[in-house]
This record gives C-alpha cells, sequence and structure tokens, in this order.
C-alpha cells in the first residue's frame, strides 16, 4: 500500500530586540560574517544569488532564547527543531528539507572556520557535536539550501551553516545563571587591546542535571582565544578553541514496566549509560583586498575524542550482563582552504571570478565497538584504524549581463581517498572515487523589488570508509557487500526574493533533491545499512518583519515530499514515508 507522505512545517516567532554586544562586523575574516573564500561581507547582508541563502546576524541570535549551543541553528530558516536524545553531552539531531539529518548527515557546519561534521565517525557518518559553541561570541550565521555552490562539498547536499565568531567584544562580559534541575552557567569574556590586534578571550562552564530521577550531571567546559588584526578587508587571526564534557543519559523506559509502577516516567533502567568527549583546535586565517579582488586562506589541526555509552535494548539480546556498548572515537583532523575572488569585466559587463581549493585528512587512530556493562569492557565487536583523505578544487563565474539578469556557472572536482585497516583482515584495504560537480544559476530582476531565481546543480555526499571495503559482516561473518565511496546528489529550484515595503522581506523557493543512495554506518551495530534511491520536493516560504523599532517576526513556513525511487518491494521498503512537523 502507498503511503502518501505531506511534510507541513511552521514556525512563528516574536521577539523583542536587545542590541546585544555580539555585533557582527567586529574585524577581518571570522569576525564579520565571511562566505567560504575569507572575503569579508557587509555586516547585515550577503551577496544573495540564490533564493535559498541567507544570513542570521549575531543580534538576530542574541534577541532569542537559548538553551543548548545547537540551537543556535535554529534560526536557519526550515532547519526545524535542534531536538536531543542520550543526554545532553551528545551531538542534536537535525531536520531539513524533508531530512531527518541524524546528528549532521548530509548538512555542513563549521565553526570560526573550523569543520564540525565528522566523516567515519564511532556513532554514526557526519556526526556534528555544537556543545563547544558558545553563543554569545556569535557574529552570524551564513547558511545555504542545496546543491548549488562550488565552494561547498562533503555533506552539503541538504545545506550548510557557517557560524562566525566576533574578534572583540563592546565590553567585557560576565553572565552568572542558575536555575531547576541543576542548572547552573558562568560566562566571562573580554577583547582588550594587544599590541596591533585585539584578544578575545572567553570561557564558559555549564551544568544542568533536567528533568531526570537520576540527573545527568552534565558538565561542559569551553574556552576560546583569538587574536586577530586588521579590518574587514586586509586581515589574518589565529583562533584556539577547546572543549570537553561528560554526562549521564536517561533514556527510553519501557512502557509495560512504568504501567506496572516498577520504573518511574523519568527513571532508567541502566543507570550507567553517557559519555565524555572533547575537542582543541587550532586555526588560522588571513584575507588581503586589493581594487580588484580578494585572496583568503585558513588552516587548522583538531584533536577529538568520543566514548559513548548506550542500552537501547537493555537484556534483549544479553540475559546476564545486558546489552550496553561503547563507541569509541580518536582522531586528528588536520586542513585548509585557498581561494581567490577576482572582479572584472567581461565584454564590457561586470564580472566576477571565484577560483578556491580544498584540503582535509582525518587520521583515526581509534573506531572501536564494544560489549560493555556499567561501562567496563565484556568484549570488542569492533576496532580499526581508518586514513581519509579529500581534495576539492573549484571555479565559479558570475556575470551580470543586463541591468536585470545575471547568471552564475560553476565547477567542482572532488577526490576522496580512503585507507582501512580493519579488525577484521577481510574488511581492509583502500579504495577512492572521485566526482565532477556542475553548478549554474539564473537571476532575473530586480522588478519592483522583486528577483526571481533558478538554480540547478550537482553534488555528493561520501559515506563510512569501513562500508567501501567491507567484504563480511564483522558481526555475523557472513559475507557482505561494499557501498559506494561517494553518492551522486542533483538538486534544482526556482525561488523569489520580495521586499515590497520599508521592513519586510520574504523569499520563497520550489525546490527537488534526489540522492543517489543513501548508504549509512549504523555505529549502533557496527554494519553499513544500504538504502534505495530517494526523491524530495517541496516549498519553503519565509519573511521577515519589523513592524516597530522595538519587534521582529519571523515566519517560516515549509512543506515537503519525501520518496523512495526504483522501488523494490521485495524487501519490504515502503514507496513513500510520512511525518509532520510543527513548531510555534
Amino acid at each position: 500500500m502507498r503511503i502518501r507522505v505531506w511534510y507541513l512545517v511552521a514556525a512563528l516567532y516574536l521577539s523583542t530586540v536587545d542590541p546585544g554586544w555580539a555585533q557582527p562586523g567586529q574585524g577581518g575574516l571570522s569576525g564579520t560574517a565571511t562566505d567560504q573564500t575569507g572575503g569579508a561581507l557587509p555586516d547585515t547582508t550577503i551577496s544573495v544569488k540564490r533564493a535559498s541563502e541567507g544570513l542570521v546576524t549575531g543580534r538576530q541570535i542574541d534577541a532569542r532564547p537559548i538553551m543548548r549551543a545547537g540551537e543556535v541553528l535554529e534560526t536557519v530558516p526550515g532547519l526545524l527543531i535542534i531536538s536531543q536524545h542520550s543526554g545532553e553531552g551528545k551531538a542534536n539531531q537535525y531536520y531539513l528539507r524533508g531530512f531527518n539529518l541524524d546528528h549532521g548527515t548530509d548538512f555542513t557546519t563549521t565553526v570560526a572556520g573550523v569543520p564540525v561534521n565528522m566523516p567515519t565517525h564511532a556513532h554514526g557518518h557526519g556526526y556534528s557535536d555544537l556543545n563547544f559553541l558558545i553563543p554569545e561570541l556569535v557574529s552570524g550565521v551564513q547558511f545555504r539550501k542545496g546543491p548549488y555552490f562550488a565552494d561547498e562539498g562533503d555533506f552539503a547536499t541538504a545545506g550548510a551553516a557557517h557560524i562566525c565568531y566576533v574578534n572583540a567584544l563592546d565590553r567585557p562580559i560576565v553572565r552568572v545563571s542558575g536555575g531547576e534541575d541543576g542548572w547552573g552557567r558562568i560566562l566571562t569574556a573580554a577583547s582588550p587591546q594587544a599590541g596591533a590586534g585585539r584578544l578575545l578571550v572567553a570561557t564558559e562552564l555549564n551544568h544542568n542535571d533536567g528533568p531526570w530521577m537520576r540527573g545527568d550531571d552534565y558538565r561542559r567546559l569551553n574556552g576560546v582565544v583569538r587574536y586577530s588584526v586588521g579590518d574587514t578587508l586586509n586581515a589574518w587571526s589565529l583562533t584556539a578553541m577547546g572543549y570537553g564534557g561528560s554526562w549521564r543519559s536517561t533514556d527510553q523506559a519501557p512502557q509495560r514496566a512504568i504501567d506496572a509502577g516498577a520504573l518511574a516516567r523519568f527513571d532508567s533502567v541502566d543507570d550507567t549509560t553517557g559519555g565524555e568527549t572533547s575537542r582543541v583546535s587550532l586555526s588560522g586565517d588571513w584575507q588581503r583586498t586589493t581594487s580588484n579582488g580578494v585572496t583568503g586562506g585558513s588552516a587548522y589541526a583538531m584533536r577529538y575524542q568520543l566514548d559513548l555509552f548506550s542500552n537501547f535494548t537493555y537484556f534483549l539480546d544479553d540475559p546476564v550482563n545486558g546489552d550496553q556498548f561503547q563507541q569509541s572515537d580518536r582522531r586528528i583532523v588536520s586542513g585548509g582552504r585557498l581561494s581567490h575572488r577576482l572582479v572584472s569585466r567581461l565584454g564590457g559587463r561586470p564580472s566576477e571570478l571565484l577560483v578556491g581549493a580544498d584540503l582535509r585528512h582525518d587520521a583515526i587512530g581509534r573506531l572501536a565497538l564494544l560489549h560493555t556493562a556499567r561501562r567496563e569492557p565484556l568484549a570488542v565487536r569492533r576496532a580499526d584504524q581508518v586514513s581519509q583523505t579529500s581534495v576539492s578544487g573549484y571555479v565559479q563565474h558570475d556575470v551580470q549581463w543586463t541591468p536585470w539578469m545575471r547568471s552564475s556557472a560553476g565547477l567542482r572536482l572532488d577526490r576522496v581517498q580512503f585507507d582501512v585497516d580493519a579488525g577484521v583482515p577481510e574488511n581492509s584495504g583502500t579504495t577512492g572515487k572521485g566526482l565532477a560537480s556542475p553548478k549554474a544559476s539564473l537571476i532575473l530582476g530586480p522588478w519592483r523589488a522583486a528577483e526571481l531565481y533558478v538554480n540547478a546543480g550537482y553534488g555528493y555526499h561520501s559515506n563510512d570508509a569501513r562500508g567501501t571495503t567491507l567484504t563480511v559482516d564483522p558481526a555475523t561473518g557472513a559475507p557482505a557487500d561494499r557501498v559506494t565511496p561517494l553518492a551522486r546528489a542533483r538538486g534544482a529550484e526556482f525561488g523569489a526574493r520580495m521586499v515590497p515595503r520599508r521592513g519586510l522581506e520574504m523569499d520563497v523557493a520550489v525546490w527537488r533533491l534526489d540522492l543517489d543512495g543513501e548508504l549509512l554506518f549504523v555505529g549502533d551495530a557496527g554494519t553499513t545499512t544500504a538504502s534505495r534511491p530517494s526523491r524530495r520536493w517541496g516549498v519553503e516560504w519565509n519573511t521577515n518583519a519589523a513592524p516597530r523599532s522595538w519587534l521582529t517576526v519571523d515566519a517560516d513556513l515549509a512543506w515537503s515530499r519525501a520518496s523512495r525511487t526504483r522501488i523494490r518491494r521485495a524487501i519490504g521498503f515502503p514507496a513513500r514515508l510520512s511525518e509532520w512537523h510543527r513548531r510555534v
């Protein structure tokens, strides 16, 4: 039986506007909203070439109540409810354009130029943990949706968000807050003058138990140190970020146990689930502006680790010791990007040429899945080491053909190489793949404060490296099929952006996105699960109004439909999936 899928997402947000202290435009590079080439953007607008991109300013973010750091992304129109499960220290779950993005699959996120997504991760491919983010330091969030941008690569099929930090504060900050359920937070931040530049220093201490019978005892320590020199045109900066977190988690409970009075509603069956994680990074970026262009570059290095203890079935598989398992990840990440944006004329018409290159290497020293009891190891189910390298180059050319028509054409070349040293020798090996992804856009207008957009492009997402060399199931020893290293994505959209009167902005987009496959490594089981190609399409309508100087109204409406293509009913997949989301 076919199941029709309709998604309706509605969000209405009203708030009084606090001018705030974390303003964009305090300095160059990541201190202001920047594009991915390092070029500084204006304080409150970006050079919009497509309907599904925009900028959320630090002032807009500061006006919203934020409980978790990841909720900063809820300011992105259509990025629905940042949810949480298995404890406060675990990465959030994200939902956008018909996707349950899980913990970040198909959505790229960076903070101060450093990538957040983790490929070939112990818990899930693309894992994106934003708990190291300090919301008060955010100067803006540049967001994009769809595979239409030559400078966006892996994980960006559904969209991307680039979170920028300020370089300097208007004044020092000391914030102390406390509340119910063991909530407490201390934030200090200052940015004194230091030589020719500014030194930003911020620390955050946070504790939260939540409403559970056994409190989460979530402990978070964050630190940021940034030294920046220059302005919005010519600048450089060095940034160090550090984060450590530990927590316990209260997971699902059997309804029959609650009905029988054996468990309270907020009680836990396994009181030792939870985790520990840390992330330390050092990054640098620079920018130089000339009369006809902008050159920018960045580099980063990061050490990351996670130990996550979960128990979803309790005593189903092991009635004696229980079913708790540990997912462990240890890695060193390094990389960088270089770009140049040249402003010139083509046949007397204004044009802009963007060229750039990206490089990233993940040296993953430990990817382990263990059977545990009360966090003590009982058996190793899987233990691997992976070396993963991605390199890419891109070019994009924009031309203003007439006062009412401009175009953008781009090409991105990506190559990913995997080297897997598996605990099961049959699953070791080296593999790789390259893809070329063309992009194109046509923009018509403005006419009476309205512009029309037509976009189309190819993209991709990578798959977990362990699935690309797989020959036998690590749990059963049965033969297993390998997955492709890169899965192709194709997207298109038609949109309009309108400013009917001062203080009122609206944009609407009709979009479609096809994926050749959604092949995922299931970290909870240590195996790779293949799913069929998919198709998603929908409509988004976003409105921002400022009827008074003290009042803003944001209204976002998104409707989308997701279905499987090339249906193979013999294996039991439905043709379409059904889900409703709503946020007010």
